[in-house]
């Protein structure tokens, strides 16, 4: 996959994350990472020598309070900021298509291990099909049906519970990302079609 940035160009989006105001480093990460969906997180060895480069070139000023850095920009920031706007609005386009073709590599990934799923549940389910006892000696089919949907619908109600669970806690932090959605919404479709091939 293509970098995400060109030479340059993420210097010049830090400007443009400081222009709304002053923001924590950690800030300027998570802001980078929900411009993209959550397809790309930058790390801080990425963002902080460039945050202190523009400090170098007094386009920026860092503030330190109780062991964090805040950082916002200059005159001379806003000011290359805005002969660059026409550059930024490329930038962001650039950025769109990016994002459109991360998340769509997201979604091949995630249906690719999906189509493994559903060839291991067929293979299992075929397994299983052979190795049971003929009809005629099972004493009361019916009932061995209802006791494994019982079991299967304990494991779907314990499924939903714990997602239910894990994305409540993320919405607390904020972090429930459009990327999260996609992802179960594909996997959620691929598992439905997999288990309704089971019941036919």
């Amino acid at each position: 996959m293509a970098p995400v940035f060109a030479h340059g160009q993420l210097r010049l989006y830090l400007l443009s994350l400081l222009e709304s105001g002053p923001k924590h480093g950690y800030e300027l990460i998570t802001a980078l990472s929900d411009r993209f969906g959550g397809t790309y997180r930058p790390s801080a060895g990425t963002i902080y020598p460039r945050l202190a480069r523009l400090e170098e070139e007094g386009l920026v000023t860092r503030s330190d309070e109780e062991r964090k850095s805040t950082y916002a920009l200059t005159d001379a920031g806003r000011a290359e900021l805005e002969e660059r706007r026409d550059e930024l609005s490329s930038l962001e386009s650039d950025i769109a298509e990016s994002v459109r073709e991360r998340a769509a590599q997201v979604r091949e990934d995630v249906r690719g291990s999906m189509r493994g799923l559903r060839a291991d549940l067929a293979a299992a389910a075929q397994q299983a099909r052979a190795a049971a006892v003929p009809h005629q000696a099972v004493p009361d089919e019916r009932s061995m049906s209802h006791v494994r949907w019982a079991e299967a619908d304990r494991l779907v109600s314990r499924f939903r519970d714990e997602v239910r669970a894990d994305l409540r806690r993320a919405d607390a932090q904020g972090k429930v990302e459009q990327l999260t959605v996609e992802t179960l919404r594909t996997v959620l479709d691929s598992a439905l079609s997999a288990v309704r091939s089971t019941l036919r």
